[in-house]
């Protein structure tokens, strides 16, 4: 089956799943299905080992183990958080997450109090479990992707269109905005272009890339009142504006996430299209609203 390559899913993010990391991915899964019936002490044959769905139970199992290992993760987070504090960005932040939640509160200098949910790659029905807490002034989605072998192109137009928009319009949430970066960009599975232009941050010797942001409307979409919001400027977006001030990024690192919603008989349909520096980089259909209409 030929490979599907990132480029086909559009510009979402400057940085694109290089094909020696691809190619690498495949050829060692394909060598670990091949293997997996003389692996460990099961006693099965090949034969009933493939019929005992063995394989498939332990694939499952490091899957949740990966998913639920967040602490590499939010070490970047508090690193990236501290670097803001130190430079007078931010007055403080803190962890307030519990069990299955993992807010962060961060607050600004000017009392802003500016909430976010630490999430993975986007492309899971975990990237809809969020809430907007009641003292958010300002309430993000953060995307640590430290899956070297996704293609972050698909998941962010996953966690934009089909996820978090379609949740905004269809729960009444507002989301300011979502920030894609972790600890894995900019590395040599994850090569990323703006550190061949010379932009980021060094950071105890390395060069760390700016985030990329996506606006979110001011507003949330409705197909009888509100059906093309206005979108916000960075400015407006405190905690995001301070990430990219710090890591030497600009507005070339913003996309806008225009949602548009309308009536089509008794179903809603939205639309959405991703904007920067003033181009569509990728545009979706009008596609019909699956969750419960508000």
């Amino acid at each position: 089956m030929p490979r599907k390559k990132a480029s086909a899913t559009g510009d979402t993010v400057p940085c694109i799943l290089s094909d020696e990391t691809v190619d690498m991915v495949e050829k060692y899964a394909e060598a670990l299905r091949t293997a997996a019936p003389t692996i460990g002490d099961h006693g099965l044959t090949p034969a009933e080992f493939q019929r005992s769905g063995l394989f498939r139970s332990a694939i499952e199992r490091l899957r949740g183990q990966q998913a639920a290992a967040t602490k590499e993760k939010y070490a970047f987070v508090e690193r990236a958080l501290d670097q803001l504090q130190a430079a007078g960005l931010i007055a403080d932040h803190k962890f307030t997450g519990a069990g299955d939640r993992h807010d962060f509160h961060v607050y600004m200098p000017g009392k802003r109090v500016c909430v976010f949910e630490a999430k993975g790659c986007l492309d899971g029905n975990n990237t809809t479990i969020f809430q907007r807490p009641p003292n958010a002034e300002e309430f993000l989605i953060w995307s640590l992707c430290q899956n070297q072998g996704s293609d972050l192109r698909a998941g962010v137009w996953s966690g934009t269109h089909t996820r978090i928009g379609a949740k905004i319009i269809a729960e009444n949430v507002h989301v300011e905005a979502l920030i894609v970066w972790d600890a894995l960009c900019g590395s040599p599975g994850r090569p990323c272009p703006k550190l061949a232009e010379g932009r980021g941050l060094k950071v105890d010797g390395v060069m760390i890339p700016p985030p990329c942001i996506y606006l979110f409307p001011r507003t949330i979409p409705d197909p009888r009142n509100n059906p093309k919001p206005p979108m916000p400027r960075l400015s407006e977006v405190a905690l995001a504006a301070a990430l990219l001030q710090h890591f030497g990024g600009d507005e070339r690192d913003v996309t806008e996430v225009q949602i548009e919603a309308r009536m089509k008989g008794a179903s809603v349909e939205r639309k959405t299209s991703l904007i920067r520096s003033g181009r569509v980089v990728r545009q979706s259909g009008w596609t019909e609203l699956k969750r419960a209409a508000r």
